[in-house]
Order: C-alpha cells, then sequence, then structure tokens
C-alpha cells in the first residue's frame, strides 16, 4: 500500500546511521515493529496481576484425571 509520510528528516537521518539499514523503507518498517513490540509488551504488563487464582486448584490431580 503507497503512503507518503512527511517524517521528521533529522529523526529518520538518526535511525538510518544507528539502525545501520541502507533504505528509508527498511527503517520505517524496522521501527514499526519495534514500536508494535514494545507497545504489545506493555499491554501484556498492564495485565500482569489482574488474573484471579484459584488457590485450590491441583494441577498434579488434574493431571491424573488424564
Amino acid at each position: 500500500m503507497p503512503t507518503n509520510l512527511a517524517i521528521d528528516d533529522h529523526l529518520l537521518e538518526q535511525a538510518l546511521a544507528i539502525g545501520g539499514k541502507t533504505t528509508k523503507k527498511a527503517t520505517v518498517t524496522e521501527a514499526l515493529v519495534e514500536y508494535i513490540a514494545r507497545r504489545q509488551r506493555m499491554k501484556a504488563l498492564e495485565a500482569f496481576g489482574t488474573l484471579s487464582i484459584d488457590e485450590k486448584f491441583d494441577i498434579k490431580k488434574d493431571r491424573k484425571k488424564r
């Protein structure tokens, strides 16, 4: 999907230098992949500790039922 974006030239130059990619497209693609992964990790961290645990559940007993 072709898209035209107005990206800050200074930021893109820095990203090219730091990331070691040879094209702007590869740099932006890698940045998006990293952005998505970071946001997914943050969502998982927010969910940490929100699950309720059944203190009576015994995994060993459950395994014997199989």
